[in-house]
């Protein structure tokens, strides 16, 4: 179970680890999608690249320095994607959804089994709930997604992103080729936005 103090400041660019820390995240964020935080242990993401446990360890403190890791490096990505979408579509808040519709969609087509699962594994909400920065960054992209505050807004966004992650790595879609996921995730994500398809 987490119980470290989540970080103080909110993810604005990409998290820098050396070589050995980097894979470590790379691999735990590969298992936390797969197994979720709770069923990930140290000795699991050892063996995925290879090493002892102790070797973890060397690295990273306790496995909740290496859960905030990986929830910081997709929370910079998450925010890199919004940052990108507003400086590309600039004053237009619908251009803006529809560009930042379309980021989306690629981070979880990207990441496929971890962009959206990692974020929304109950173990991390539970944990960066209360934590002011995360709350920023979400508040910011259902702000984005529904140009709205509010709890109808917050439903709608969370309902869209758990919609677009979970359909991402869903076993019935799996045989899709890529191409295919991203064009019906694109036009349910805009017919779900009410944007122009």
């Amino acid at each position: 179970m987490i119980s470290a103090e989540p970080p103080a400041d909110g993810p604005s660019v990409l998290p820098v680890h050396s070589p050995a820390k980097a894979r470590i995240v790379s691999a735990a964020a590969d298992l936390f999608a797969e197994h979720g935080v709770g069923g990930t242990s140290l000795q699991m993401i050892a063996a995925a690249i290879g090493v002892t446990k102790a070797a973890v360890y060397h690295q990273f403190k306790t496995k909740d320095e290496i859960v905030v890791a990986a929830v910081e490096e997709e929370l910079a990505r998450l925010t890199g994607a919004m940052d990108e979408a507003e400086a590309e579509a600039g004053a237009s808040a619908e251009l803006v959804r529809e560009a930042l519709l379309a980021r989306i969609v690629e981070l979880a087509l990207d990441r496929r089994r971890m962009e959206f699962a990692l974020v929304g594994d109950p173990v991390i909400g539970r944990y960066f709930a209360g934590h002011e920065p995360f709350r920023r960054v979400v508040e910011r992209l259902y702000r984005l997604l529904t140009g709205e505050a509010g709890p109808e807004a917050r439903m709608r966004a969370a309902m869209l992103t758990a919609a677009i992650g979970g359909a991402a790595m869903h076993p019935l879609v799996a045989e899709l080729d890529t191409e295919t996921v991203r064009a019906q995730l694109l036009d349910l994500g805009r017919r779900f936005l009410d944007l122009p398809g």
